[in-house]
């Protein structure tokens, strides 16, 4: 199977002491973009409505499999680390309890899954940006819906974890979808 380069892969150093700084600081940067992503926020329910799924999705996409999971990893960490990186300001182990936990894990394996799909080229056209973004959607729908079935019932978890977000995330799959095979059209035709 082919791999092809990520947008995060043209940039990065072939000298590994260089490389390793250069990973670190897309991952903390990604992270932090996660994070302020995360503060658009409408409280909807047990779930608020973000931008933090446009921006998993698109760090999957743009740094590929490992470090788009390890930025959300990070992410993560810096919220149950006591940093106000969650919706609204939240952070603590806590939130990773509450209902938004699955998502938040989800997160991780979608990030992972977008970042694989860009690395079979996914990223490159829009049918198939698309289809690797409803594809990372589902990922987080799955782990997001499956938690918060434990914590309030299928119907209810399906009513408020699921069928509030379908308008939204249609939209931030668009923003990628135009975005993604834009970058790859403008970088090659400056080669």
């Amino acid at each position: 199977m082919t791999t092809y380069n990520t947008y995060a892969d043209i940039l990065r150093p072939n000298d590994n002491r260089r490389a390793v700084g250069y990973d670190l600081t897309l991952i903390a940067g990604g992270s932090l973009f996660i994070a302020l992503m995360a503060q658009i926020s409408f409280q909807i329910g047990p779930v608020p409505i973000t931008g933090q799924t446009l921006a998993v999705l698109l760090i999957g996409a743009l740094f590929g499999s490992r470090r788009g999971a390890l930025t959300v990893l990070a992410y993560l960490g810096q919220g149950v680390m006591g940093l106000p990186v969650f919706a609204g300001g939240m952070a603590g182990p806590a939130v990773l309890m509450g209902p938004t936990a699955g998502y938040l894990v989800g997160f991780v394996f979608a990030a992972f899954v977008v970042g694989l799909l860009a690395e079979r080229g996914w990223d490159r056209g829009m049918l198939s940006t698309a289809v690797a973004m409803v594809i990372g959607n589902l990922v987080i729908y799955a782990f997001g819906i499956l938690w918060l079935i434990t914590l309030i019932g299928l119907s209810a978890a399906i009513t408020a974890g699921l069928l509030p977000f379908i308008i939204g995330d249609i939209i931030k799959i668009g923003i990628a979808t135009a975005l993604l095979p834009l970058g790859w059209k403008v970088l090659s035709d400056e080669r």
